[in-house]
This record gives structure tokens, sequence and C-alpha cells, in this order.
């Protein structure tokens, strides 16, 4: 047996290289998606003027499970939001208004939202946006938040919900990951 001979047998074969390959890279696709990133792209205006029907986002899965004041959620509604995700709506996008322990009203008397007695500045609402027209003083329970689109005339949030199960407000553990990212369309690319 020469040398090129026992190489050539050593060399897998170019089919079966590329095989090996497309596995590995669809391994490594599915482990960012589950582990890292997960693109979702907007369906509804409930979040405007931060993000518009069409958007594509990424939601950030290494904060998955957990939620800070102000910050934009993908979150899994099922048994929520949505009575089963067979609805195709299991998974919404909102922002994150108050957490367990948090008691959030509205309105004040200057209109605004207000979280333990402070009324809550909202410089992401687009300007003549009403905090709210509906009327609510609850405490969010612990693991909970109560969250809230944007958009306040167009989105189906945890006020409308209030006397669902779950009181309309969503466990903090059924967080997918945050929003920081738009990634399409180019045009409206960036950060929030």
């Amino acid at each position: 047996m020469t040398r090129d001979t026992a190489n050539r047998r050593r060399r897998p074969h170019p089919v079966v290289a590329a095989a090996v390959c497309v596995v590995l890279l669809l391994i490594g696709a599915g482990a960012v998606r589950y582990f890292v990133i997960q693109p979702f792209r907007v369906p509804s205006a409930s979040m405007e003027p931060a993000l518009t029907v069409g958007d594509v986002i990424l939601a950030d899965r290494s904060e998955r499970g957990s939620a800070e004041r102000g910050e934009i959620v993908v979150f899994d509604g099922t048994g929520y939001f949505a009575p089963s995700a067979a609805d195709g709506d299991r998974y919404w996008v909102k922002r994150v208004v108050a957490l367990g322990g948090d008691r959030v009203r509205c309105c004040d008397s200057g209109g605004s939202l207000t979280i333990d007695g402070v009324p809550l500045e909202e410089p992401y609402l687009a300007d003549g946006t009403v905090a709210s027209t509906i009327e609510f003083d609850l405490e969010v329970p612990e693991g909970r938040m109560f969250v809230l689109g944007d958009n306040r005339v167009d989105s189906t949030d945890s006020r409308h919900l209030l006397g669902s199960p779950g009181g309309g407000m969503i466990p903090v553990d059924r967080v997918v990951g945050d929003v920081d990212l738009i990634v399409w369309p180019l045009t409206r690319r960036g950060e929030l």
C-alpha cells in the first residue's frame, strides 16, 4: 500500500464531509436560537412607535425568565393572553410596566400611570398618547409582570385582561427574552 492510497482512505468522501458540515451548521443554528437569540416578526401596531408591523426583532434569550421595568420583552402568552397556542398568538411583544410587589395605578391627576405612588415617565409613548383610558389600581403579585403596549389605543395588554385567569399579569418565567434590536427592514435596523 502506497502512501497516496493510505491518505485517500483516511479522507472522507466529499458528500459525507458536506453532510457533516450541514448537520453541524444546523446544530449550531439551533443552539444559537435556543440559547442566544431568537427572531420574531411584529404582527400588530400595539408597540408603535418603537416597533411597527412587520419589524423583525431579536429576543435576547440569555435574559429569558427575567424582566425589568421599562424593557420590551417577548413572552409566551398561552393561557394568559391567548387561550391556546393553536390560536397563533402564542408569543407577544409588550413593555414591562410593573413587576411583583409594585402597585400600579391609572391614573393620577396629571394623567400619568403611577408605580408605588410615583408618576411613571413614559418617553416612548407617541405625542398626545394618554397613559390609559382604562382605570385600574392593583398590586402585581410576586413573580408576575404587568405589561402594556406603547400604542395604548390599539393594544391588547394587561389592562384588558384584569378579569381573566391570571388577572392579565404574566409570570416572569414566561419571558422568552428582552428586545433591544430591530434587524429588518434595513431602513429601521438598529437598537431600541
